[in-house]
Order: structure tokens, then sequence, then C-alpha cells
């Protein structure tokens, strides 16, 4: 029953910053921020997670108190009531916000799904336990519930951690072998090495040195490049970006 107090606490304060941090996202490219402000949402994944995991160290020190001074925990047909009605919105939410955040690549909406998710399994800890207890089950079994969830709610925290770094510290986005393959799959393309790829679904960037044809045209190249960048975005993602350093092919590879 803690668990499920501590974490709702939670719910408000993280949805006012995820609102912050779409705000501060969404601002358009000036003069300081020629990249844009898409790494708002990063910084806004970091600190749902950050929040996260603190809410769940705090419900595991409750829990550990109440193993040394239990508590019965008091249960009505109300809280059940309530109880049920909640799971379900918070199953509804969950699918609606991951679904939207991977259809709009919004690390915001798919952390704030995560953060959702572990509701729902503190919604099924809290309701196990009081099952448990009207059945007549010693009381300790609202600590452990409450060890389980917190459980949970780590892990959401690390997920979260981990998605948001990678993006934070420019972790490969996409599959080396995979723009390669792309770029090659233009006739007039010859080669192509030194390919970088970072950011995420909504902001990605794409960096390679291609060789073609020295007798190629300035007009023609350009055309190349577009249509390989058309091309990345049918196979990987609407909002890449690429940047192609444009070499002679001499008739050796750079791979």
């Amino acid at each position: 029953m803690t668990a499920d107090g501590f974490h709702s606490l939670t719910d408000g304060s993280s949805n006012v910053v995820g609102l912050i941090g779409i705000r501060l996202a969404s601002k358009p490219i000036d003069k300081d921020h020629p990249y844009g402000h898409k790494k708002f949402e990063t910084l806004t994944g970091l600190f749902i997670a950050g929040m996260l995991f603190f809410i769940g160290m705090k419900i595991i020190l409750s829990a550990i108190s109440r193993f040394v001074n239990p508590v019965i925990p008091s249960i009505t047909m109300e809280s059940l009531i309530v109880l049920l009605i909640t799971l379900c919105i918070n199953i509804f939410v969950c699918l609606y916000e991951y679904k939207s955040g991977k259809k709009l690549g919004s690390q915001i909406l798919i952390s704030d799904s995560m953060h959702t998710r572990s509701d729902i399994y503190v919604s099924i800890g809290v309701l196990a336990t009081l099952i448990c207890i009207k059945m007549g089950l010693p009381s300790i079994i609202d600590p452990i519930a409450s060890l389980i969830v917190a459980g949970f709610i780590i892990f959401a925290a690390y997920e979260i951690f981990r998605d948001n770094s990678d993006v934070l510290v420019d972790k490969a986005a996409v599959d080396t072998e995979k723009i390669k393959n792309i770029a090659l799959g233009f006739e007039q393309v010859k080669d192509t090495y030194n390919i970088r790829s970072r950011g995420s679904d909504n902001d990605l960037h794409i960096d390679m040195h291609i060789m073609t044809d020295p007798n190629m045209s300035v007009e023609e190249s350009h055309k190349l490049i577009h249509n390989i960048e058309e091309k990345l975005r049918e196979a990987i993602s609407e909002n890449v970006h690429v940047l192609a350093h444009l070499e002679p092919f001499n008739g050796e590879n750079k791979a």
C-alpha cells in the first residue's frame, strides 16, 4: 500500500517535467542551437529515470522499516474498485503513449510509457497484497510486495537511463552495414566509408564518405546524394539528416 502511495507521487511531477521537456524540444533551430533543441527530450528522460530510481530506493527503505515494525494495511471494497479502475486506465495510457512515442519518435512519450508501465506493476503488486491479506495471510506480505514493486521501478529507471544516455553520448544509432548497403545499392556509388550515425528516431544524423565516378558533374552528384538521402528515409527514418563527403573513385576501396 505504501509503495503505491510513494509511486503515485511521481506521476504528476513527471508529467509536468515531460510537458516542459516537450515544449523546450519543440523550439525551432536558432543561432545558439543550430542542431535544434531535441536533446531536451533526452535530458527530460534522464530526469524521469532519476526520479524513478529515487522513488524505488524510498520504497525499499520503507519496506525494510515495515519488516522491523509490521503494519497491517487497511482494506475496503472501495479500495479494490479504485485500484482496478486505475489499473485499466494505466494499461490503456501505457499502450497509447508507447505507440504514439514510436510513431512520433518522441523519447519523452516512450520514457513516460515505461513510467506508466511501472505504475501497472505497482497496482498489480498492491492488488495481490490486498487479496493475500483478505485471505488472512500475514502482514509481512506488504513489505515483500513493496520490494518486488521497487525492483520493477528501478529496472524501468535503468531502461530509461540506458536508452537516453545512448543518445546523449552519441552512440551509433543505425547499423553501419545497413547504411553501407543502401548507399552501394546505387550504381554510381563505387564505395563508402567512415560511416557514422547518432541521435534518435525523431532527430537522426548520418554522415559518410562516398566515392563516385570522377567524371560525374556537380549536378549529377547532388542528385545522387539527394536520392541516397531519400532511400535512407524510406528504410530507416523520415527524420534522417545526411551529410555526405564526395570523393573521386580511383579504383581502390577504402573500407
